[in-house]
């Protein structure tokens, strides 16, 4: 660890290093630094821009209602003033058109609800068509109608009984280990109930008075509970549990209505070191009245699992086991006779599991388990023998990441499932859908096209609809047959008309070497709609370095707030550096007990390789704004990389990964809590400010304690910092609502641009607040 730390610094010092040669500006362009009435009249076109923006695409999006036991269905366009359409599709013929006539129908609802309908401007959440088309039926309000398509008259009819088919739900539903298990006190042949009395564990039988007493080493303290009975009621299963009261968090509420004093609000929060409930598994036999205590660890993290009984012999369970620190995942197998244990599945990792993306689902017909893991360097399926262990196939490999598993199919033995970075050539964080065998042959591509996807399938998943576009390439929807992928028709293509006759300028895809030399890192860059080549502009990162996920936007992106800042006279860009998600193991694996990196070395590489492209891209003057991990990854990109980065505005930071929730910072710092955490903390680098920082936090963030940015301004009062400081009462979780976001711009104005904003407060014909995204 320590020699991967050191390799680390070291690149990033490579990087610093190039930093100091390619920072200089381009001579020969004027920088741009505009006047007051500049000033003025970019905040006015950015405001203007962003009204019509929001307005100028239409037809982008088709949400299928599929009609019961048909290949019919329908959807609604949004277009120009607030018109809709609705239109019908039928699939076996391959054709569509209006779903019916807007004006005829309008005037029968009329009639009908004794309302004005326009026939342009139907809002029609629900309704159903009959099998021979010739009439429909009508949600209005609470009350349905149905409509003849014939003589268009509509009368009341009771509710119609119909199945609501939603596409976008998920293809399979899954539990996640964090919902844990399922509890129930009465044996599932209902002889028999579990209950918990003075901490012991007894089970009473419902056809009599026999009482069995399991335990008697029990107390109110340390009490045995979370039952789980086996599937035949012969076994039970509980634990006895050592309780740890979670501590709390406070707040203050400033300004409460009908108050005269700030209200305190508490809430119980855990942070990184944190002592947990842990709980001691038992099996307990009905027949022989008596239990033993499992052979394995106690389980410290997430609470009591879920339990999987093998099917056939229910002598055998299996359950899951990730180990706080998130170094090793563990399907266990119990021998209820015995209480012995086995390892089916034991992943180790000298740095972390990602235990939200670890995937398993369990086949009890043929004793498998479809898992999911990182072990070979990327994100792959693999097939495992549930009753000996044994790795039975690795299903996907390759230099690409599985994103996801949408559903197995047991019968035909295939998976159908989401991934990224297969096709060469490509951005490797596209969203491309696939079907494959258990055998890893077969592979079916749903989605060819060199784009970011997205699926509906039909009920009967036979048809499905794929939406595609890129940030600066609208997006088409076809409909296309699921067994080979083949388009039949296209159903919609969006409607650009209006943003191509403004003057944006779409985002462009950029891409350079990150701190490697090897490794391509991907980003976006806007730019002012009225850009100058002869002069140069600011550079604004907008940055999130949660390694929780990629945060680059891949779909079609006419508006944005990075787009509207653009407008203000800023080159802004967002980049996915390393130690964020949905690429290799290596290259998520630079945030373990690293945080603070952020990516920050190889956006630094980017951004120069940007400049060395693009001259008018001015990184001698460089601002970052985040919220949440990206508040911290904003203050981090001033203390650590003052020689790069001159502004900053962060909201509701995560300053100090020791004041932040437990479950996402142990998650990536590790466990238990190091020296590293305290390292790593904007709080403790704070002496180090040498560019100018903005905090913006609200009064009522239960999701990271405001406390965490308060720390930071004491440690920068105490180290005599300049700083500005935004608290927003009532706020929460939050970049501070429109003031807050239109304070970061101001910000950013005054320090990048050396011009003052317009004043809010004197008479400009200004608004009180710029727009919302």
């Amino acid at each position: 660890m320590l020699r991967s730390r050191v390799f680390f610094l070291s690149l990033a010092l490579v990087a610093l290093f190039q930093g100091t040669i390619y920072a200089q500006p381009d001579k020969s362009l004027r920088p741009y630094y505009p006047d007051h009435k500049e000033v003025y009249e970019s905040y006015k076109r950015a405001e203007k821009l962003d009204t019509v923006l929001k307005k100028a695409v239409f037809k982008s999006y088709v949400i299928p209602h599929w009609q019961n036991g048909r290949n019919i269905f329908w959807y609604q366009n949004r277009l120009k003033d607030n018109n809709s359409e609705y239109i019908l599709v039928d699939v076996a013929k391959g054709i569509k058109g209006k779903a019916f006539d807007h004006n005829k129908l309008a005037e029968a609802l009329t009639k009908a609800t004794g309302k004005g309908h326009n026939g342009n401007l139907l809002q029609i959440n629900e309704l159903d068509f009959s099998d021979d088309g010739k009439s429909l039926k009508i949600k209005e309000g609470e009350q349905w109608y149905e409509c003849d398509l014939n003589t268009w008259t509509c009368k009341k009819i009771g509710n119609p009984d119909f199945v609501r088919y939603e596409p976008t739900r998920p293809l399979q539903r899954r539990r996640s280990r964090w919902m844990g298990m399922r509890r129930d006190s009465i044996s599932p042949d209902k002889q028999w109930e579990a209950y918990t009395k003075d901490g012991n564990l007894f089970a009473k039988s419902s056809k009599g008075q026999e009482v069995i007493q399991f335990t008697k080493d029990g107390t109110a303290a340390k009490p045995y509970g979370e039952f789980s009975w086996s599937p035949d009621s012969k076994t039970l299963v509980a634990y006895h549990i050592d309780p740890k009261e979670e501590k709390e968090v406070h707040f203050v509420l400033s300004s409460e209505p009908d108050t005269t004093r700030g209200v305190l609000k508490s809430q119980r929060y855990a942070q990184p070191g944190d002592e947990f409930t842990s709980y001691e598994m038992h099996v307990f036999s009905v027949k022989d009245k008596k239990g033993i205590k499992v052979d394995s660890e106690k389980i410290d993290f997430f609470g009591a699992p879920e339990l999987h009984w093998r099917n056939g012999n229910n002598r055998y369970f299996t359950y899951e086991k990730v180990d706080r620190g998130h170094q090793r995942f563990r399907v266990i197998e119990v021998d209820t006779k015995t209480g012995s244990t086995r390892n089916i599945i034991d992943e180790k990792t000298n740095t972390f599991i990602y235990e939200q993306r670890i995937y398993t689902r369990y086949l009890p017909e043929t004793h498998e388990i479809v898992w999911i893991t990182e072990k070979d360097g990327w994100r792959h399926i693999y097939l495992v023998d549930e009753l000996t262990g044994k790795e039975k196939k690795q299903i996907t490999r390759g230099n690409w990441v599985v994103r996801d598993i949408d559903s197995v199919d047991t019968e035909k033995r295939e998976i159908w499932f989401r991934a990224s970075g297969i096709n060469p050539g490509e951005d490797p964080y596209f969203i491309h859908y696939y079907r494959i065998g258990f055998d890893g042959n077969n592979l079916v591509s749903l989605t060819p096209e060199r784009s970011n996807h997205s699926l509906t399938f039909s009920p009967d998943r036979n048809y499905y609809l794929d939406t595609y576009s890129q940030v600066n390439i609208p997006p088409v929807t076809w409909l296309k047959r699921t067994s080979d992928g083949q388009k039949i028709m296209e159903v919609e293509r969006a409607d650009v008309s209006a943003l191509l006759a403004s003057v944006v300028k779409l985002p462009e895809v950029f891409v350079a070497k990150g701190r490697d030399g090897k490794t391509d890192i991907w980003g976006v860059i806007c730019r002012p709609s009225n850009m100058d080549p002869t002069r140069s502009y600011p550079v604004i990162e907008n940055i999130y370095a949660g390694p929780q996920d990629s945060f680059v936007p891949k779909s079609f992106l006419p508006a944005s707030e990075m787009q509207s800042m653009a407008e203000l006279g800023f080159i802004v860009v967002q980049i996915d550096g390393m130690g964020t998600a949905n690429r290799s193991k290596a290259f998520h694996d630079v945030c373990w007990h690293n945080l603070a990196d952020a990516g920050l070395p190889d956006r630094i590489l980017w951004m120069q390789a940007m400049a060395k492209k693009y001259p008018q891209a001015d990184i001698s003057r460089v601002g970052v704004y985040g919220t949440s991990a990206g508040g911290q990854n904003s203050t981090g990109a001033l203390l650590f990389h003052p020689e790069f980065y001159k502004a900053a505005v962060s909201a509701c930071g995560c300053h100090d990964n020791r004041v932040d929730k437990q479950w996402w910072n142990e998650q990536w710092m590790g466990f238990p809590v190091g020296k590293h955490y305290e390292e790593q903390s904007n709080v403790t680098n704070a002496g180090k400010l040498q560019g100018d920082l903005l905090l913006i936090v609200g009064e009522s963030d239960m999701n990271v304690p405001p406390e965490s940015t308060y720390r930071v301004v004491d440690a920068l009062i105490k180290s005599n910092k300049d700083f500005d400081l935004l608290t927003i009462p009532g706020m929460g979780h939050s970049d501070g609502g429109p003031y807050g976001r239109r304070k970061k711009r101001d910000f950013f104005v005054k320090h990048l641009l050396k011009a003052e904003p317009p004043s809010r407060n004197r008479t400009e014909g200004f608004p009180a607040a710029t727009a919302e995204f």
